[in-house]
């Protein structure tokens, strides 16, 4: 393995910190990171093209069936969110689409079930300007923990990840894939900075390093870092690894907001 590559790999998981407003338990968040083989830069191997072709062939099959069984649940699921919103007044659409950066910077619309109101842009921008502490955190982390633009199901849907369901048919018809880099916003180009040119190798996924470990809990500039790692290390064996980790996370709702 090349010795730059290296030291680049290691470079980028020692510069992975996490806000002085964490949980206790969510501080070890990156140490998990730094300790886990799945992100271990010396336990990446040079892969033959015809193994890179297989996995690739393999990776994709596990998107299909994952996106068939995903839009066969989302039938239910859709009704009972439709239900939800009724009893709680709320008649705007139910999916919220928007375009993502996708893979080799191609955008694409990525479906979501909508967790915030109508005018959601416009009471941002307002909440911002009321709020210069909250803005501080929403330029850090282009998040808010306390976001007042979330719907009351939203909450809910945000608190068990439910809102992100609708993504498995992005996953089947092959914008996206089961497991890869965060799907960022278009906006968020400049931000990304020179990690731009390698998050975009991949399909953004539906889970990733990010989504496991701290999700909301962690810097913007901490998911860029996972997402530099998870190409660093990117194999079946950690896409696995992943999935079994996202279904840890999502029980134990962490991170979550």
């Amino acid at each position: 393995m090349n010795t730059n590559t290296l030291c680049n790999s290691e470079l980028a998981v020692n510069n992975i910190t996490i806000g002085n407003n964490s949980t206790k338990e969510n501080k070890n968040i990156i140490n998990d990171i730094k300790n886990e083989k799945i992100t271990t830069a010396e336990k990446r191997v040079d892969k033959s093209q015809t193994l890179v072709y297989f996995e690739m062939f393999v990776k994709r099959l596990i998107d299909i069936v994952a996106g068939v069984i995903g839009c066969i649940l989302m039938v239910p699921l859709t009704i009972v969110i439709y239900i939800a919103n009724k009893i709680c007044n709320d008649t705007a659409p139910i999916f919220f689409v928007q375009e993502r950066i996708g893979k080799n910077g191609k955008t694409f619309k990525i479906y979501k079930y909508r967790t915030m109101v109508e005018n959601a842009d416009e009471i941002l921008n307002q909440y911002l300007e009321k709020n210069h502490e909250a803005k501080i955190e929403y330029i850090k982390n282009k998040k808010l923990k306390e976001d007042p633009r979330i719907t009351k199901v939203g909450k809910i849907l945000r608190a068990t990840s439910l809102d992100e369901w609708p993504q498995f048919l992005n996953c089947l018809i092959g914008n996206m894939s089961l497991v890869g880099p965060r799907p960022y916003l278009l906006r968020e180009k400049e931000d990304i900075g020179n990690y731009y040119s390698i998050i975009i190798k991949h399909k953004p996924g539906i889970t990733g390093l990010w989504q496991t470990h701290g999700r909301s809990e962690v810097t913007f500039k901490d998911r860029l870092h996972m997402d530099y790692l998870y190409n660093q290390n990117n194999s079946l064996i950690q896409d696995f690894k992943i999935i079994i980790n996202t279904f840890k996370t999502v029980l134990n709702r962490r991170g979550a907001i």
